[in-house]
């Protein structure tokens, strides 16, 4: 068993390079963020969304997880218990930015100074890093800290905290949907609930009405949800997203305790599925990026290379 080999939560927090903000809340660092930083590269949303790797901010306000993800990179395996009190939004925007910094303060001498300095300044926040951030009861007035810092909301949800998704209005409100049916996602997300199915299916009719920009994300794991197109194709349309992003499973971290590693699809095959799930939907390809094995998908080109909106 995984789980027989992992140590305590803090332990491990420290160990895979995480910083703890506040009492419950979690920063790191992502690849892509240290390299731009140094001119090496930019992730695939700077592409597609117009982020600044090097200023994005990547945290959780909380470590708690209502799913067991087949495909997580994170060690779900280990249970995170519920905090007794909860830090609140100021604390945690104050706590996370104060982390990043630390985490980057080496960099000082290795990437350009003007860099490194926009990077002490956080311009965009991907609250997605290990925990479902709407089990965060305050997730809603979070977000608020973040804008009225002048700092864009990349919210990241498995959409099962449904009356939670109905309060937020990040810049992009990005949701995981990784089973065209109830049976897939027993299997591949193995929720603490059974119920957690019908949640999502609720929170796609909620997504379509959000006034924020609205995305799918659909993370393809060869031989174990890369099928029935048409059965995706059926729960989107409930959302009507502005985008649809399909992505290869990528084998790393603790998932490859899970899952071999051919079940990663190739680019081609990944750019083949979004071709057949935007004929369902007319969609079209607006962009994609090989070395990501990533397409995304959009109902209007306009949004291609966007700027996020604060």
């Amino acid at each position: 068993m995984v789980s027989d080999i992992l140590p305590d939560i803090d332990t491990l927090i420290k160990k895979q390079g995480y910083r703890l903000a506040g009492s419950h809340s979690a920063v790191k660092t992502c690849m892509w963020m240290r390299r731009a930083v140094r001119e090496e590269g930019e992730c695939y949303k700077a592409r597609f969304y117009g982020i600044s790797s090097h200023r994005c901010l990547q945290m959780t306000p909380t470590l708690c997880c209502n799913q067991r993800c087949l495909h997580c990179w994170r060690p779900v395996e280990l249970d995170v218990p519920t905090p007794s009190t909860w830090d609140s939004p100021v604390e945690i925007v104050g706590s996370s930015i104060e982390c990043q910094r630390n985490l980057i303060s080496g960099f000082g001498g290795s990437a350009p100074r003007e860099l490194w300095q926009q990077a002490n300044e956080p311009a965009h926040v991907a609250i997605s890093l290990s925990g479902e951030p709407t089990l965060y009861p305050y997730l809603d007035e979070l977000i608020e800290e973040f804008r009225s810092a002048g700092v864009s909301t990349f919210v990241v949800t498995n959409g099962t905290v449904v009356e939670m998704i109905k309060r937020i209005n990040p810049s992009q409100l990005y949701m995981s949907l990784d089973a065209p049916d109830r049976q897939t996602y027993m299997k591949v997300c193995s929720p603490k609930d059974p119920c957690l199915w019908d949640n999502i299916n609720e929170s796609l009719s909620v997504l379509k009405d959000k006034e924020c920009r609205t995305a799918i994300r659909i993370t393809l794991i060869k031989g174990v949800n890369m099928f029935d197109v048409k059965g995706y194709a059926d729960l989107i349309r409930k959302a009507q997203p502005d985008i649809i992003e399909v992505k290869a499973y990528m084998h790393l971290g603790f998932s490859r305790n899970r899952l071999e590693r051919d079940a990663m699809p190739g680019h081609e095959e990944v750019l083949d599925f979004a071709n057949q799930l935007g004929g369902e939907l007319g969609y079209e390809v607006g962009d994609q990026v090989e070395i990501s094995r990533v397409v995304m998908l959009c109902r209007d080109e306009s949004v291609v290379a966007s700027k996020l909106p604060v």
